[in-house]
């Protein structure tokens, strides 16, 4: 079907960004045609309105129409029914707004629809009864049912039909509401005994091409006479009813009479309107004639009805009329605001008169309910324009601030003029974004801080603060050292700023002597572009440390000649002998210095003033006063800590220079005195007395806890149950020695100084060799079995060279055995006596007097036979063989004894300690002052 497009468009400039465009298109058209090149009718480009984001803004629900941005044309998006949209209307068109952003602009789109010839003539009812009496008159007329065709204009219903046309004909009559009655007039009489029942067909023809048509068959029944009509008293009733007035309100009421009597003079009412909603609304009482609503009445839906009444009797004879019902409106709706299109956020630095949204404003009620007025807060530097009928625009008012409101909730309100009034409101959320207007402002406008010299370098003196107004990037501040010098070096030499937290820190380590205070500037910068800002003087004040001594100006000091003062001997008290002239560079009381007399040949002769360091006499010379006086004297600052310096003054008592020469000759090639020699001495004195009283104290310690071990297993009558440590096997039950300790034994010539200690059995051991002479061999174990925790081979039996028979066992009470100690089955050895133990300690302490008397200036005291890595923690042993408390095993260094020990143990006891003990070998050769420290002990 070829589709005829009319174009008709008017483009007119309301002002610089308002216009309108219109089209006219046939309904039907399928989606995606055609309607117009809105771009080139708006004289727009294309890129406009993709840059512009445009859209269109409807207030219908549906949306027929919809826009290609890229090609800027006009599209059909869903199929238009013009009688769906429209109605009865004749002009039938479509309005809408084309919304642009950036700037925002709205053009106002009108598209007509126009009608086809789509919809054929249709009646409502398909057959129609009348009962006509057959004294009807030629000429009476009988209404019709008109049919229905949706179309308009020339597609609308044209003409009626009657076939056959033998009684009747049609007769058309134009009515008040635009449509034509249908009326039916009688041309012949009608004979009931020839034709009891007439059948006619009512066609009804539009004037579409191609034509259609609509029929309904009309069945006329011949009656017996009812000459006379129903007739109403009105042509025509009027009728006003307020909207929204509950059911069954009775509108009016209408009348008619007829002069046939009985039967025939019944009228009954009805309402024949078809076309309309008249029948739902309104009903009508079949006698009385009375009319109410059947339901709620909407002005918005319709301000005006039409009732056709008709008014029948029982012979069939009718009459007609009409009501018209005017509903009278009532302030019942809302004023409805819509958002065309708004900006969620707004710069800061927005200029006035910015439009920031626009909406649309709609009160379906009528007159001043209809009218409505709109406004915002008045506190908000926002207006509220009216760019034509229920459009506004929002409009900023004034310049904005983010630091002072960073966001607005703008209500927009809206009021009609009914009674009472109605208002709706809308609550628009605007955010300011920030612009970068704000430099960062500093805490203080200086900044003074203090440190101490001598600071170690990168030190933190303090932290500077500025805070930037502004928001997130805008607001991040960076600290930076402005360039400048101090004493002709750059200040990044001495400070630093942290750049984030803008904290100083001290680059180098200050002297107060050389720099009293540093002057610089801080900037702070934002992160804005561009960056905006500011600075500060900052000031650090150092702070002396007494750091520096006093220095001694006069006397001055020399190494190759002597300088003295002369006092005559006839100086009476309070004679000025000299005055000593100090300076210390510190400041402040670090730099107040005192005098003190440290030393003086004659202390009752000389004072030293104690804030100048005057030296004068105190008492009146005499002859027997010495003639060289040698005074030192000591200058201290007041610091804390305090700092001194000496100095040593000779003071020459005589009355000729003669005379002071003679006594001076030699002095100055005297070697220079020693002051802390003495106090070396006896320190030296005190810590070796200090060390001998400590061991002996750990010798008596130890015995005496071995003695009183030993005399509880000795009393004690309960069974011995030996503790086997962790990883211990007793094979066979002989021994209690673990096989994961070993012993090492350390022996010297002299064998009662010996040493033994422990040793784990995961360490090397140590083999002594049989000529006692002190060389050690070291022997690595191949595989140790604490370094193998989970090995499953057994732990063999000790070796029979560390068995010892019971007569080898320290100590003259020890039991003898028979072979079997040898084994290691033997019975306990018996606890020392008290006599041995005295023996023992008494053995001890003349050791340690020998090792002292060998003072030399290689071993700090102790004999040559120890090497110098030798500490008074190795306390020798003063017995030739090794006891384990809890074992019945005894240890010692020459394997072959042990073979002979065991044969003889039977037959003899151990003999006493000092039987038993080896011969002592030669001493070394004794120094005078060993020999002078021995004989003091003898006499002892």
């Amino acid at each position: 079907m070829n589709q005829l497009v009319f174009f008709l468009i008017s483009l007119f400039c309301l002002d610089s960004v308002v216009g309108q465009a219109s089209y006219a298109i046939p309904e039907e058209m399928p989606k995606g045609s055609l309607i117009g090149n809105i771009a080139h009718d708006l004289g727009l480009d294309t890129k406009r309105l993709v840059s512009g984001k445009a859209k269109i803004f409807n207030t219908n629900s549906a949306e027929y129409v919809e826009l290609n941005r890229e090609r800027g044309v006009l599209l059909v998006k869903e199929r238009i029914d013009r009688e769906t949209l429209c109605a009865e209307t004749t002009v039938c068109a479509l309005d809408f707004q084309v919304i642009l952003e950036n700037p925002m602009e709205f053009y106002t789109v009108t598209i007509q629809i126009i009608d086809i010839n789509d919809n054929s003539p249709t009646f409502e009812k398909g057959e129609m009864d009348f009962k006509i009496s057959e004294s009807a008159l030629n000429g009476a007329q009988f209404l019709l049912e008109r049919a229905v065709d949706h179309d308009v204009g020339s597609n609308d219903i044209q003409d009626y039909l009657l076939k056959p046309a033998d009684h009747f004909e049609l007769k058309l009559r134009d009515n008040t509401d635009g449509h034509r009655n249908v009326e039916m007039v009688l041309q012949k009489p009608l004979d009931r005994e020839k034709q009891e029942q007439i059948k006619l067909v009512l066609i009804a023809v539009d004037g579409g091409e191609p034509q259609k048509s609509g029929t309904m068959l009309i069945v006329i029944t011949v009656l017996d006479v009812n000459d006379n009509a129903p007739i109403f008293t009105q042509k025509t009733y009027k009728a006003v009813v307020t909207e929204n007035s509950p059911k069954g309100t009775v509108v009016t009421a209408v009348e008619a009479s007829d002069a046939d009597e009985a039967s025939n003079s019944k009228i009954r009412y009805s309402i024949t309107n078809t076309l309309d909603d008249v029948r739902k609304v309104f009903k009508i009482n079949e006698e009385t004639g009375q009319i109410s609503l059947s339901e709620n009445i909407d002005f918005e839906k319709s301000k005006r009805f039409q009732i056709n009444l008709l008014a029948s009797d029982n012979g069939g004879l009718t009459d007609f009329s009409n009501l018209i019902v005017d509903v009278q409106d009532v302030n019942d709706n809302k004023p409805e605001i819509r958002i065309m299109s708004k900006s969620n956020i707004i710069a800061e630095d927005s200029k006035p008169n910015t439009v920031v949204t626009m909406i649309n404003i709609e009160d379906k009620d009528s007159g001043k309910n209809g009218d409505v007025k709109c406004f915002v807060n008045e506190d908000l530097p926002f207006i509220l324009k009216s760019s034509r009928n229920n459009f506004y625009s929002l409009l900023t008012d004034n310049e904005l601030d983010r630091e002072r409101t960073s966001e607005y909730n703008i209500t927009v309100t809206c009021s009609d003029e009914g009674v009472p009034s109605l208002s709706s409101s809308v609550i628009l959320t605007l955010q300011i974004s920030d612009v970068n207007d704000n430099a960062p402002v500093f805490q203080k406008s200086s900044y003074e801080a203090f440190i101490v010299e001598n600071n170690s370098p990168g030190l933190s003196v303090f932290t500077i603060r500025a805070t930037d107004a502004d928001w997130n990037q805008n607001s991040r501040v960076s600290y930076i050292l402005e360039d400048s010098s101090v004493n002709g070096a750059p200040v990044s030499s001495y400070v630093s700023v942290s750049a984030d937290s803008g904290v100083i820190h001290a680059v180098r380590s200050f002297d107060f002597e050389q720099i009293k205070d540093l002057h610089f500037c801080v900037i702070a910068q934002d992160g804005g572009s561009p960056p905006l800002s500011s600075n500060v003087t900052v000031k650090i004040l150092i702070q002396d440390q007494n750091d520096n001594p006093p220095q001694i100006l006069y006397p001055v000091q020399t190494s190759g000649s002597l300088v003295a003062e002369m006092v005559p001997r006839s100086a009476d008290v309070g004679y000025l002998v000299t005055k000593v002239v100090a300076v210390d560079v510190d400041s402040g009381q670090n730099a107040w210095l005192s005098y003190k007399l440290q030393k003086a040949t004659d202390r009752a002769l000389f004072e030293v003033g104690l804030q100048n360091g005057e030296i004068r006499t105190i008492r009146q010379v005499t002859d027997k006063d010495a003639v060289k006086q040698r005074l030192t004297v000591i200058v201290e600052d007041n610091g804390q800590p305090s700092r001194s310096a000496t100095v040593i003054v000779n003071v020459a008592v005589a009355d000729s220079f003669p005379e002071v020469l003679s006594e001076f000759t030699d002095f100055s090639h005297d070697k220079e005195y020693n002051e802390n020699l003495t106090f070396y001495l006896v320190l030296a004195l005190a810590v070796v007395s200090f060390l001998f009283i400590t061991c002996l104290v750990v010798i008596i310690s130890v015995k005496i806890y071995r003695w009183r071990q030993s005399r509880i297993l000795y009393h004690s009558n309960l069974p011995v149950i030996p503790y086997y440590p962790p990883r211990y096997s007793d094979t066979l039950g002989t021994g209690t020695l673990p096989h994961v300790y070993n012993y090492e034994v350390c022996r010297t010539t002299d064998s009662r100084k010996s040493d033994k200690f422990g040793r784990d059995g995961s360490q090397n051991v140590l083999i002594l060799d049989r000529s006692s002479t002190g060389t050690m061999q070291r022997l690595q174990s191949e595989k140790s079995i604490l370094d193998e925790p989970d090995s499953p081979v057994e732990q063999k039996p000790p070796n029979n060279d560390w068995r010892f028979t019971q007569g080898q066992r320290p100590g003259p009470s020890g039991a003898t055995g028979g072979p079997e100690v040898a084994m290691g089955t033997g019975p306990w050895p018996q606890p020392p006596t008290e006599a041995e133990q005295l023996q023992a300690l008494m053995a001890a302490a003349n050791e340690v007097s020998e090792a002292t008397a060998t003072l030399g200036p290689g071993t700090m005291g102790l004999s040559t036979r120890y090497s110098p890595q030798f500490t008074l923690q190795h306390v020798p042993d003063y017995r030739q063989n090794v006891y384990i408390p809890g074992s019945t095993a005894t240890l010692t260094s020459n394997p072959q004894q042990q073979q002979a020990t065991a044969q003889q143990a039977t037959q003899q006891a151990l003999p006493p300690p000092q039987a038993s003990a080896q011969a002592e070998p030669p001493k070394a050769a004794q120094t005078p002052a060993s020999k002078k420290k021995s004989t003091k002990k003898e006499k002892k």
